[in-house]
């Protein structure tokens, strides 16, 4: 058992030990923690803007990568040694690593030389599947500009920095942060026992600084008992301040993983670091905050797939990627992984002709470098001697020749290194390039694009908001993940600058991101909603009382909120307080806002059923006949939603007998709360209408280790019509209403009186559209 650092000194012992064998066993380098052994994430250690910590890291070797190259650096020194056999284990394997450890077969492809695949892994039950719940959200915002003139920006460095800014406002951060908070809270502290935990992956070390000050907060002010932990390498300086793991977390970073065992530690948050090799069986939800593609997104999402006796599944909350970006990461991996040809060695020639076809180096530069490489007596001075003058016809070249050439010369490294392992080359020239270009790669300065950073001072966001995209079960097809070959670019073209106007690429950004939102969505609603979540009085209010007499409260505290955005929002004030319609519906979507955060299951219990309040045990399952009975069970919830609409809104909780027992919605047999969300969106909309699909708002809340879905009904502006699997009394549907602790069915007569008195303002308006009626 070696590590990485000591891998040189026992390949060179092995290679001195003739008449013995050797078997060298490489698994994959995932346990590496500390980030300390890879070289190219040291230059990022103390990065002093997000968007710089992002991009580096993005470009930064892993460990196994790193261990790979190694590898590979001192077989390519020793030849292949005739006492040792190499057998490597991974679960995605890459082209270079199939080419160099795989069987060719007869049609040219390479395949492993033993396969256990993902696939049987998680159906033997070693594995969990970690797709088997994703849901993906998508953050919808307009920025607007607050300078007078319009200056001019390359188009694609402005809207890099522009959606930057986005995601790094603190408004941003902490809809993330109180999303994922309080999912764990509601949907995930109470599985595994009550013993899951959570891990928030984050773009780098400083978005992880940023997470971990705005998780702590958000926790503190929730009263939550949950506590976090961050893991990140080196130290992150942040608005004066030096950060590193040790000193947010109060301990050595040596001692996180084990800390994190704790039962009051729930949340890991993680950048770069933990994302490969770490195994901790209670990881039961991952929060992702950042672009994951191929091998990185199989290794970081399949940190939950450990098994545990309690651990039924796990979940997934996506805030960077599309589901189908997942899909096309895992696909390869998911069944036989297979490499559909063998580099090609002639790409070498290739690249060593374009190298030569910059004026940098010629053939006789290369020689009087081997001279000196090669002799033993050689020292560092008399290297880099005969690499100046190579540097400086490399700095006489424009920027864009260096960045191809810089580009070509890495290709023939990186190639090089990897094809002789494969083949033996016979040409000397080739070695020589080889270390030549290893070199002189060395003493190149890097790119560093300058960004126009002022351009954030220049602007200001209007309106923030993130929205679920989709939900369920990424499913993976079951046939072979095919990989090319390692390859060379022709060219490494530097995109030319395209100008554009600030108030332009804003327009088109708000376009490509925004929506057509209102006034409600407005970040001024925003600062408004925030000041009543704060209010500790309303709070408890919104907790215990009925619907009704908690709106009381909420006027009374809203009127107070509204008086305070006079200065910040004239126009926004001035609408609300001159329109009283628009004044009206602004109070009753922040009310109505209000409710579904701050409705608490437990103590909705205890209060009893009332006009707007009411319990269901199961959304599909007769408990009296032990069966499913969508006909019956379901009909008895849709009246009681459809009268919450028709009346003054109200919560309906499933899960809770009639007297307040607490039965939980497993008995619907629905296997995830994922899909009884679903089930019960779904039967809702066809029963009342895509629209009053609208007004309603469920969530699930852990009540004596069982889950209760309270569903928030507001107010419908539309009369909502019941039809469902032939049991309305007409064609057109019933109509319900909510008549003290019940729900009763108006007659026709009665039904269209009402109609006429309950939305005669709408009428008038002329704005009423048809009845929200559903279908069978």
């Amino acid at each position: 058992v070696t590590t990485l650092q000591k891998f040189p000194v026992i390949a060179k012992e092995i290679g001195e030990l003739p008449g013995k064998r050797f078997a060298l066993i490489v698994d994959e380098a995932h346990s590496s923690q500390s980030g300390e052994s890879t070289k190219s994430l040291k230059a990022v250690l103390a990065s002093r803007s997000l968007e710089e910590a992002e991009a580096e890291e993005a470009a930064a070797a892993t460990p196994e990568e790193e261990l790979e190259g190694t590898i590979l650096a001192e077989m390519e020194k020793r030849g292949r040694l005739p006492n040792l056999s190499t057998f490597a284990f991974t679960a995605t394997p890459k082209p270079k690593t199939l080419e160099l450890f795989g069987t060719q077969r007869a049609d040219g492809k390479f395949a492993p030389f033993h396969l256990y695949s993902m696939r049987q892994a998680i159906e033997e039950g070693f594995i969990l599947d970690v797709l088997a719940s994703y849901t993906t959200y998508k953050a919808y915002w307009r920025l607007l500009k607050k300078v007078e003139d319009d200056p001019r920006y390359d188009k694609k460095k402005a809207e890099y920095l522009l959606k930057s800014f986005v995601e790094l406002h603190p408004h941003a951060i902490g809809e993330k942060v109180r999303i994922c908070v309080e999912h764990f809270a509601a949907q995930v502290q109470g599985e595994i026992g009550g013993k899951a935990k959570a891990m928030i992956v984050t773009r780098s070390r400083l978005h992880a600084v940023r997470y971990r000050l705005a998780v702590d907060k958000y926790l503190a002010e929730r009263g939550y008992p949950f506590k976090a932990l961050v893991a990140f390498s080196g130290t992150v300086l942040d608005g004066g301040q030096a950060y590193t793991e040790s000193n947010m977390n109060g301990f050595p970073e040596a001692q996180t993983a084990k800390t994190f065992e704790r039962s009051e530690y729930r949340f890991l948050i993680v950048a770069n670091k933990f994302q490969t090799g770490f195994d901790q069986p209670l990881l039961h939800t991952m929060y992702v905050d950042k672009k994951l593609g191929g091998v990185n997104a199989v290794q970081t999402l399949s940190r939950l797939n450990r098994t545990h006796p309690e651990k039924k599944g796990t979940m997934v909350l996506d805030f960077a990627n599309e589901s189908d970006e997942i899909k096309a990461a895992f696909e390869p991996y998911y069944e036989t992984t297979l490499l559909s040809e063998a580099t090609d060695p002639n790409l070498l020639y290739e690249t060593q002709t374009r190298l030569l076809g910059f004026p940098v180096y010629t053939e006789e530069d290369v020689d009087a470098f081997a001279k000196v490489y090669f002799d033993a007596k050689a020292t560092q001075d008399r290297l880099y001697a005969v690499l100046a003058p190579v540097v400086e016809r490399f700095h006489a070249l424009s920027l864009d020749e260096q960045h191809d050439f810089r580009g070509q010369l890495t290709d023939y490294v990186r190639l090089y290194v990897f094809l002789a392992q494969v083949l033996t080359f016979a040409d000397a020239d080739l070695e020589k390039l080889y270390v030549f270009a290893r070199h002189l790669r060395r003493l190149l300065p890097a790119d560093r694009a300058e960004l126009p950073r002022e351009v954030q001072q220049n602007i200001d966001m209007e309106s923030y908001r993130i929205q679920q995209t989709g939900s369920g079960r990424i499913a993976l097809e079951r046939r072979p993940g095919v990989l090319d070959p390692v390859s060379t670019k022709s060219g490494y073209g530097v995109d030319a600058a395209e100008l554009e106007t600030l108030s332009r690429i804003i327009a088109v950004l708000n376009e490509r991101f925004g929506l057509n939102l209102g006034p409600e969505h407005r970040v001024t609603l925003g600062q408004m909603m925030e000041k009543l979540d704060d209010d500790a009085a309303l709070d408890a209010a919104a907790r215990v009382n009925t619907r009704e007499n908690v709106r009381l409260t909420f006027d009374q505290k809203v009127e107070h909120v509204i008086q305070e955005i006079v200065d910040s929002n004239f126009e926004l004030y001035k609408r609300i307080t001159d329109d009283r319609a628009f004044g009206e519906a602004i109070k009753t979507f922040l009310f109505d806002q209000y409710l579904r955060a701050h409705r608490n299951a437990e103590e909705l219990i205890k209060r009893g059923e009332s006009k707007t309040l009411e319990f269901k045990s199961t959304v599909r399952w007769s408990l009296k006949e032990n069966r499913q009975d969508d006909k019956g069970v379901t009909h008895a919830v849709l009246k009681t939603v459809a009268a919450f609409l028709n009346t003054e809104g109200g919560d309906l909780l499933i899960g809770v007998g009639d007297d307040g027992a607490i039965v939980g919605i497993e008995h619907d047999r629905l296997e995830t709360d994922d899909k009884f969300m679903r089930h019960l969106a779904q039967v809702v909309r066809n029963a009342l209408g895509d629209r009053a699909g609208t007004c309603i708002d469920p969530k699930t809340q852990i009540v004596d280790g069982k889950t209760v879905c309270v569903v928030s009904c507001q107010r419908s502006p539309e009369p909502v019509l019941l039809k469902w699997k032939g049991l309305e009394a007409s064609s057109e549907g019933d109509f319900f209403v909510r008549s003290g602790p019940g729900t009763v069915k108006l007659s026709p007569e009665s039904a269209q009186e009402y109609i006429r008195t309950r939305f005669a303002v709408r009428a008038r308006e002329g704005k009423a559209d048809a009845p929200s009626e559903g279908a069978v």
